[in-house]
């Protein structure tokens, strides 16, 4: 995991895309914070496409067979730092959540996006619709499936 997640640590710094953290096997990370970026969402797109691609390579060199689902949303958040002696930068809130339903509903290796996304991305990237899925809180919500740019 630390080889597959150092390629992702690079990816994110050539996007300017922010890493928050990884847990376990997740790893988290946002467009436009903390400094403010007007193509954020294209950032983040191609932060997904690239780790799709990277993986591949990874498996490819190592043989190995991991898989992962992306989920991606966009909206505001609380971003702050907590911690008394260990300071960790975090975000919270809805937002959050629903970007973290989109991936638990994902499929391997596809990038499962909100219609607020897809809103932002169509034109520029491939979308195909995945349909509606119901997000505990929310309600039905109308997702995509981002392919390619």
């Amino acid at each position: 995991m630390n080889r597959l997640f150092s390629e992702f640590d690079a990816l994110a710094r050539e996007l300017g895309v922010e890493k928050i953290k990884t847990i376990g096997d997740a790893y988290m990370a946002v467009a436009g914070l903390p400094d403010p970026n007007p193509d954020a969402i294209a950032a983040i797109a191609k932060m997904a496409l690239g780790m799709i691609d990277r993986l591949g390579r990874v498996n490819s060199h190592f043989g190995w067979p991991l898989q992962i689902r992306i989920g991606i949303h966009s909206g505001p958040v609380v971003a702050g730092i907590i911690g008394a002696h260990r300071f960790i930068y975090d975000v919270w809130g809805d937002t959050v959540n629903v970007a973290s339903r989109l991936e638990a509903y994902s499929l391997p290796n596809r990038i499962h996006v909100s219609r607020d996304i897809a809103r932002h991305l169509v034109g520029r990237f491939a979308l195909e619709p995945r349909g509606s899925i119901d997000v505990k809180g929310k309600g039905k919500l109308e997702t995509f499936f981002l392919s390619r740019i």
